[in-house]
């Protein structure tokens, strides 16, 4: 997927977003999401690069508990054929919520 791509799936949610992080005094109310590609594996043999998956990781900011954006972001992932791994963890210094999807696209 092309960062364009990512976006307009982004965009699919409604929810307000952005690329690795808000700026610094314009993070909206959450519930919100922020993606960044932190890497890439790539497939190789003959000193060729035959296939790149991108790595994206796609962050859930909740400040409650809160099924409802995660089910609607879930139905997007399934219905762009994306498999993703999901973990959730409290931030304290935030009081927020995080819902991490990792996946390759």
């Amino acid at each position: 997927m092309t960062y364009e791509q990512i976006k307009e799936m982004m965009e699919e949610t409604g929810l307000p977003f952005a690329y690795h992080h808000f700026a610094e005094g314009e993070s909206p109310v959450p519930p919100f999401l922020i993606f960044l590609s932190p890497g890439e594996d790539t497939f190789s043999a003959d000193n060729n690069m035959y296939f790149s998956f991108k790595q994206l990781d796609i962050e859930l900011y909740t400040d409650r508990k809160d099924p409802e954006p995660e089910k609607e972001l879930e139905s997007i992932l399934h219905q762009h054929n994306i498999f993703y791994n999901k973990t959730e963890s409290w931030i304290a210094s935030e009081k927020m919520y995080e819902v991490l999807y990792e996946m390759e696209v």
